[in-house]
């Protein structure tokens, strides 16, 4: 993921005979921040990610506390995942000199895979939730939505460890110098189909099948947001796929978006209104959301 001053400055080489530049960048706090991707790239992965799991950190006890009220095991085994995630986040956004330093090429490679593969499986499952509709509560629920959603992403897993590992596709390694057309193919097709995703379960909303999916525009907001993201990260990945310039920051923007507010956006979308302290103020704020939807405007009629 390269940094947004990569227009102006050359990103920095990741040809391993460029020992004098590949030391640089493993030495001392100036080459953690300012080489290989760039200062304002590594600070907009890092302050975003720290702060979040700092909230999380701040607001664990009176959350847990809520969660043992509820027993919830949708939101507890939903809670578990996303600090897990948000861990495994904070680890690949701080050490973005791996990408660039011979030598830590695998260990960046199992990193960006499994914390990927972890920020997926919070996609689909809450996809899958929303898929569920209003009745996605339960042990039994929470067994579906999370067989449907490991089996999806362990299927991702492998396919890219097998591109990353047995092709030696450079899945997580990006240089705008060096166009990798299988890569970025393969990219292509991954967020088409998360795009298509998105999009269905938006024209279900505005459907005859509206019913069916939980009565809260929040979020219809997140899948939104989600749709708008996947479409300029698949338009991205075509450019760059034909060695547009413009195209790689285009991709480098969302990868950043991605992993500095994806989670933040996840949490206020589906945990955040659990964990308020009265049961009554949540009630109020799911009706009036439902009002605001027009679910009641078939009443007056």
């Amino acid at each position: 993921m390269q940094s947004l001053e990569s227009i102006t400055d050359p990103p920095f080489s990741q040809n391993p005979s460029n020992s004098s530049s590949s030391s640089s960048s493993s030495n001392g706090l100036y080459g953690w921040l300012f080489e290989c991707h760039g200062f304002l790239h590594n600070v907009a992965l890092i302050i975003p990610s720290l702060l979040f799991v700092l909230f999380l950190g701040f607001q664990a006890k009176k959350n847990f506390q809520k969660l043992s009220q509820g027993r919830s095991y949708i939101m507890i085994s939903y809670y578990g995942c996303l600090w897990l995630v948000s861990l495994l986040n904070l680890a690949w956004c701080c050490v973005q000199a791996w990408e660039c330093t011979p030598g830590k090429e695998m260990a960046w490679n199992v990193l960006s895979l499994f914390t990927t593969s972890g920020m997926l499986f919070l996609e689909v499952s809450l996809l899958a939730f929303l898929l569920h509709g209003n009745h996605a509560s339960g042990l039994q629920a929470l067994t579906r939505i999370f067989i449907i959603s490991g089996l999806i992403v362990s299927l991702d897993l492998l396919l890219k460890a097998i591109y990353l590992f047995g092709f030696g596709v450079p899945m997580f390694i990006d240089n705008s110098e060096h166009t990798h057309q299988v890569k970025w193919g393969l990219w292509v097709v991954h967020r088409l189909v998360l795009t298509a995703i998105y999009g269905s379960i938006l024209f279900m909303y505005h459907s005859k099948w509206r019913e069916r999916l939980p009565a809260r525009p929040a979020f219809y907001r997140y899948l939104a947001i989600m749709l708008i993201l996947n479409a300029l990260a698949l338009f991205a990945c075509i450019l760059t796929g034909n060695g547009a310039s413009f195209g790689f920051w285009l991709y480098s923007a969302t990868i950043i978006c991605y992993h500095a507010l994806y989670l933040p956006l996840l949490y206020i979308t589906f945990l955040a209104d659990f964990f308020l302290e009265e049961d009554m103020h949540l009630e109020n704020v799911y009706y009036s959301e439902m009002k605001d939807a027009g679910f009641f405007d078939a009443d007056w009629e």
